[in-house]
């Protein structure tokens, strides 16, 4: 078990910036940063890191909270794996303390998955530098291709003994479960026999984008022609083949420092690469490229330059692949190398300066390359060219930008000798194409599903419900300001002699969340919103028994609270998502007003609180046959009438003007 001075330090030196800055690429926004939201696939910012307050929010998903909380959402790590990982990260010594049995028995599958992967991560290099096998057959095949040591340590590369149960025997013998050696594809169980998948073979560990091991590509050196040259860890859990891009973990950084991503297509050619100085080098293993893969990349630039053999067959399957990268809203350029040469060979033979400058002089936009190429292959050939027009409009079409859709149009129309017009009128068809796909897919979609969005329900939204902004308000309220210190002036409600009710005044200084929660008690109001009523009592608890910390506060709250506070505190700077400074705007900051803020919207909610208790007796009048009660009922109607009416007075507003609350 981690003690609890180790995990203090993690927290005091984790940076939530930086943290963050591992897996999404940040740009400057105000005094935040802003990305794109690691969690669902979007084209406009909507994630937003604050390094003053050290939260973060993604206001497409509604998560949020601190650098130890992204590290769970992101990398599916529990609390201790998360701690772990940062500490690694900012070179903290973790101090154990003894782990019960029960402790132990917590650990979850997954969890179990990726401890087992990380050993056989070990066991294979072990056995490739310290084995009479692995020495003459791994590492020397390393060695071959080019690779220095400490390239061979950094990756994490292996050899597998040439033998049926060598890694599955030692891993029993050191207490792994073999349920989870199956279960991560490192062994294979066939009734009563058991023996490892990749038996002679080198080994590539395929990473998370965290350095986690998720699983497993083994390359066979013998010519044995009824094995596969290339293995991979079979689906499992943790390891999931589309989701991930080999290199990822390494290149990330180099990426976002680049903006750009060079793609290749095998563990070497990433391998060489980074050896050579190239270190922004990913790999799609050998696979079309899928949205997920995409989506990994995205977060970190918005460029990638795909890297080819110079196989035009294989360049041509790629295409599919490419179009998907455009419909992200993606640059996409295109550097083939020259005959014979893969990028493994080419960057063994070349210094990083000699590769930087033919992937700058020789890299194309791929709209260009595709049209070219293409229309070699069409040559003078009608029919072929009609195809190459459909081809390239499909790939024209996928890009979301409008601008840089006509600027391609204008150069296809010149590199195809045809008029803009023929392709612009060939977009609008497919576009028709596309969209009459898409409503007859949500038709189908919208029958299956029967929901019906009645006027009623959208009524009852959250926030058009004047209580459950206001609600909102406080705890707003309390998280921004509740420990400052302000002079506020004291409401005191009395009957002069004419029997009316007047308000007498007087200052006082007291800290916000004083103020809050007194006048809140004063009138025994409790918040309808369970969600919000847990947190008020929360933050009055934690003012009462400790100095204010937002970043403690947050780290003993459950992951419901601590998504909605950071979204409360977040609320409060989403504006510098869109750059209004930039244009001149400048939205007025709550901190010029704190008193009279707090006052109004605690005066704000008692009128709205006020008047709802009016209407529930004017509803029950009509029906009362008692006269007595009935005049009851009507002094209390106006007694809280004169009520809202200074409220109204105090407030500056006319009587109606609760009924159309702004957020």
């Amino acid at each position: 078990m981690i003690s609890k001075s180790t995990i203090d330090a993690v927290f005091d030196a984790a940076r939530v910036e930086e943290v963050i800055g591992d897996f999404v690429h940040l740009k400057k926004a105000g005094s935040n940063y802003k990305g794109l939201s690691p969690f669902v696939n979007e084209k406009t910012p909507s994630f937003m890191v604050s390094p003053v307050k050290q939260i973060w929010k993604d206001f497409s998903s509604g998560k949020g909270g601190n650098a130890i909380s992204f590290i769970m959402e992101h990398e599916h790590f529990t609390y201790p794996e998360a701690i772990r990982y940062l500490a690694k990260k900012y070179g903290i010594e973790i101090e154990e303390t003894e782990q019960s049995q029960e402790e132990k028995e917590m650990l979850n599958e997954k969890e179990s998955m990726f401890v087992v992967s990380e050993y056989a991560k070990k066991y294979f290099q072990e056995v490739l530098f310290n084995s009479e096998e692995g020495k003459a057959i791994g590492l020397s095949y390393f060695k071959e291709r080019g690779f220095t040591e400490d390239t061979i340590r950094e990756f994490g590369l292996g050899y597998s003994p040439d033998k049926w149960e060598a890694f599955t025997s030692d891993a029993l013998g050191k207490g792994y479960s073999l349920e989870y050696l199956e279960k991560t594809g490192l062994t294979i169980v066939k009734e009563d026999r058991k023996f490892d998948r990749f038996k002679g073979r080198v080994m590539f560990p395929i990473m998370s984008m965290s350095g986690r091991v998720l699983g497993f590509g083994g390359r066979i050196l013998t010519n044995d022609k009824k094995a596969a040259k290339y293995l991979n860890s079979p689906e499992s859990d943790i390891y999931h083949k589309s989701k991930i891009l080999y290199g990822i973990s390494h290149a990330k950084q180099e990426i976002a420092k680049k903006d750009n991503c060079y793609l290749v297509e095998g563990y070497t050619d990433v391998i060489q690469m980074y050896q050579s100085g190239i270190k922004n080098v990913v790999a799609s293993s050998g696979t079309a490229l899928t949205p997920d893969q995409i989506r990994l990349v995205n977060r970190l630039t918005k460029n990638i330059t795909m890297l080819y053999d110079g196989d035009a067959a294989g360049i041509r399957a790629s295409f599919r692949g490419v179009d998907l990268i455009l419909e992200a809203g993606m640059n996409v350029r295109v550097c083939p190398l020259p005959d014979g040469e893969d990028p493994d060979s080419f960057a063994r033979k070349h210094s990083l300066e000699q590769l930087e400058k033919y992937f700058e002089e020789n890299a194309t936009d791929f709209i260009r390359y595709k049209a070219n190429m293409l229309m070699d292959e069409a040559k003078h050939d009608p029919i072929k060219k009609a195809d190459l027009i459909r081809d390239m409009v499909m790939s024209i079409s996928k890009i979301p930008d409008q601008i840089q859709r006509e600027v391609y149009v204008q150069e296809c129309a010149r590199i195809m000798d045809i008029s803009e017009d023929v392709i612009f009128n060939s977009l609008a068809q497919q576009g028709r194409k596309e969209l009459q796909e898409a409503n007859k897919k949500y038709n189908e979609e919208r029958k299956k599903l029967e929901v019906v969005h009645s006027k009623s329900e959208q009524r009852n939204r959250p926030e058009d419900d004047p209580l459950y902004i206001l609600e909102r308000k406080i705890i707003e309220i309390l998280l921004l300001y509740g420990n400052v210190k302000e002079v506020f002036t004291e409401l005191v409600y009395e009957t002069n002699e004419e029997n009316d009710i007047v308000v007498n005044e007087h200052k006082v200084e007291q800290k916000v969340y004083e103020r809050v929660f007194l006048s809140l008690q004063e009138d025994e109001v409790h918040l309808t919103n369970s969600l919000f009523q847990k947190i008020y009592s929360n933050l009055i608890a934690y003012y009462n028994h400790n100095e204010w910390s937002l970043e403690n506060y947050l780290k003993q709250l459950d992951t419901e609270l601590s998504n909605e506070v950071t979204s409360i505190i977040m609320d409060d700077e989403k504006w510098t998502l869109h750059n209004w400074e930039s244009q001149n705007i400048f939205v007025k900051q709550k901190t010029q007003g704190i008193a009279q803020y707090v006052s109004e919207t605690i005066l704000t909610l008692r009128m709205y609180l006020v008047n709802n208790l009016v209407e529930k007796y004017k509803q029950k009048l009509p029906a009362e046959t008692n006269v007595k009660r009935s005049n009851e009922m009507l002094t209390v109607i106006m007694d809280y009438t004169s009520l809202i009416n200074l409220f109204s007075k105090r407030l500056g507003q006319v009587t109606s003007r609760f009924k159309n609350i702004e957020g």
